[in-house]
């Protein structure tokens, strides 16, 4: 009598009819019983076609029938969002995996630009909650130091909730050239992003040491080529990803991000707190969307609140480095330089941008 092992072994060769995979190595040939001469079993595929089932079901038996089981009821069913999540997290290793092999072969001394004596200066963005518009601050402080002549480079490292590709208006990929892995060139700011290596918006559903795994290859195995700066655009609050950053950059500085809502501020403390306990020097504070200003007008009305902002950097005893109004980019797709969250240096938030760069530039002299 065959055992379970014996039969997933006899079955390697049956594929994912779309996938090309083996359904034994994607665990989807399940509850498996075996009494004598009878063989019962499930089998999972994306769709469930009934061409694909009728076809897997034959070679099934097939080849179960060469070893003597002649008895085989099979079951097939289409692939749960479970199994497709399990998919998409094992397909995104295989594509990390290929692009750590590939980085590596290069022979690039990434770690490098983790040492202090590299010369580059970092700055870690955080909040202490989403939604506050710490990505958009950060896309605009990383675009604002480019157009001073600064060569910058952003992690995207808010790994869950990775956003700055289509923030900048990044529609290409990065590529391997001569086994070099190179980061995509937007408003002249090289990025890299967990977005890059997610099909079609998918969750991210991947264990911590994937995450700092991941993390570290962005800083070690890519040709960033000569820095002046580095953004990284921190997952809010202090949870492990952070403390990833806080650990392998302790010369990073930090920029706290909030809104004007005293709630927000108050959350936002701990973030502060926790780059002020891992000794990361705090360069500011920036409030956004901190007031709205009527175009008409001009008058400002304070939809959030007032004093978040002023009163977090206070406990922080640091410094507010700028109110930035709420608003949207005064741009168009059909435009060649389109990005949904990107200020133009012509426009009002954008010079409150470039002066918040000009004095982070001071806090590094």
């Amino acid at each position: 009598m065959l055992s379970k092992e014996q039969i997933l072994e006899l079955l390697q060769p049956l594929q994912e009819p779309q996938l090309g995979l083996s359904l034994t190595e994607l665990g989807w040939i399940r509850d498996i019983m075996v009494k004598e001469h009878h063989v019962a079993l499930s089998m999972v595929t994306l769709e469930n076609r009934p061409e694909d089932a009728t076809a897997l079901t034959d070679a099934a038996r097939n080849l179960l029938s060469q070893h003597g089981v002649k008895d085989v009821h099979i079951r097939t069913r289409a692939a749960s969002e479970h199994d497709r999540q399990s998919l998409n997290m094992e397909q995104a290793e295989q594509d990390q995996d290929e692009v750590l092999v590939k980085g590596h072969a290069a022979g690039l001394d990434g770690h490098e630009l983790l040492s202090p004596e590299s010369g580059v200066r970092f700055i870690a963005v955080a909040s202490g909650k989403g939604g506050v518009g710490k990505s958009t601050v950060t896309v605009n402080l990383a675009a604002a130091l480019a157009r001073q002549g600064k060569k910058v480079g952003l992690i995207d490292a808010d790994i869950y909730g990775f956003s700055v590709p289509d923030m900048m208006g990044i529609e290409e990929y990065p590529v391997v050239e001569d086994g070099v892995i190179q980061p995509v060139e937007r408003f002249g700011v090289k990025v890299m992003s967990m977005g890059f290596f997610i099909r079609e918006n998918n969750p991210v559903i991947w264990r911590g040491p994937m995450l700092g795994r991941m993390l570290r290859q962005f800083f070690t195995d890519v040709q960033w080529g000569e820095l002046d700066y580095m953004l990284l655009d921190l997952p809010p609050g202090t949870g492990d990803v952070a403390l990833d950053v806080h650990q392998m950059l302790p010369q990073s500085k930090e920029i706290i991000v909030t809104t004007p809502h005293a709630t927000a501020a108050f959350v936002a403390a701990r973030a502060g707190a926790m780059a002020i306990q891992t000794e990361h020097e705090l360069l500011g504070v920036v409030e956004n969307m901190a007031y709205y200003e009527c175009g008409k007008c001009g008058e400002k009305e304070y939809v959030f609140g007032r004093g978040g902002g002023g009163r977090l950097a206070e406990s922080l005893h640091t410094v507010l480095l700028a109110q930035i109004p709420l608003g949207a980019p005064d741009n168009h797709p059909s435009e060649p330089d389109f990005s949904p969250s990107v200020y133009k240096a012509e426009t009002a938030i954008g010079a409150i941008y470039d002066e918040v760069a000009r004095s982070i530039e001071t806090k590094f002299d």
